[in-house]
């Protein structure tokens, strides 16, 4: 089968600074100011066309930043990501401009795309009818809430058609009938053989939706398999690790802080 998405060692380095003034430091002197901070480390994967792929993992494991670098959103630190086609990100807000309205932003977001304005003017009435706004599309994006946002995102990226599309916790905001109504967008764009990211904490909808698993822990490939092998093992260690102490939830962090840095030593 061909590959939509190939990514080959991504990390991804953040700098934690104490205040303005160490970052300013950092800037100027050739001494290294700040903390590294790795939000991935040697990040790996391939995913099929046509393949529906959840990113699995407890806050902080890096699943939206892998799935921004992927969207072309935020570039890695080292490592590479090839795609075969266009991608687009649905994540509550991304791309969005506060100050302009809902119809400002779906024709800025077109144009940029490249759509000319016969195009976009006969794509316009189409996402706002699935956007569910009426009157507010007029107003400011600023004074939406986020399941509105969502449902603004959501409308204008499934309408470009990208070749891959990335769903970040966009429907996990909102009503449950937008919800379903997105879903089967989804569904109905996997049936014509797009590629499908999605990034949740609904184990539901990843059993619903998703063939395989990636799972990922402080920015580390923790496991790449079949749905109905990775979930009963995500499921395992999630009700073991509640039930661990303050102490022992740290000690357990820190564990996993050093196998972190046992994965950058090819690249230091």
């Amino acid at each position: 089968m061909e590959k939509a998405i190939i990514a080959r060692n991504v990390t991804k380095k953040y700098k934690l600074y104490n205040g303005t003034k160490e970052r300013l430091f950092d800037l100027i002197f050739p001494k290294d100011y700040g903390e590294d901070f790795y939000a991935l480390a040697n990040v790996s994967f391939e995913v099929e066309k046509g393949e529906s792929v959840g990113f699995m993992g407890m806050n902080g494991s890096g699943k939206s930043t892998l799935a921004n670098i992927v969207a072309g959103i935020v570039p890695e630190t080292s490592g590479t990501v090839e795609l075969s086609g266009q991608a687009a990100l649905i994540a509550v807000a991304a791309g969005l401009k506060g100050d302009l309205s809902g119809r400002d932003n779906i024709e800025l977001k077109l144009l940029m795309l490249g759509f000319s304005k016969e195009e976009i003017k006969a794509l316009e009435p189409e996402i706002i009818d699935f956007s569910e706004l009426g009157k507010f599309i007029d107003q400011p994006v600023k004074s939406y809430s986020s399941g509105m946002r969502s449902r603004l995102g959501f409308s204008i990226s499934v309408h470009i058609d990208p070749d891959i599309l990335l769903i970040d916790e966009a429907l996990s905001v909102g009503d449950r009938a937008f919800a379903e109504k997105s879903l089967d967008k989804m569904k109905e764009f996997k049936k014509r053989g797009k590629t499908l990211i999605f990034v949740s904490h609904s184990l539901g909808q990843m059993r619903q939706f998703c063939e395989k698993i990636l799972w990922l822990e402080y920015g580390m490939v923790k496991g790449f398999g079949a749905v109905d092998k990775m979930i009963p093992q995500y499921e395992t260690f999630l009700s073991d690790f509640k039930k661990m102490s303050r102490e022992e939830k740290e000690m357990y962090k820190e564990k996993a802080m050093e196998r972190q840095k046992e994965f950058l030593l090819p690249q230091v």
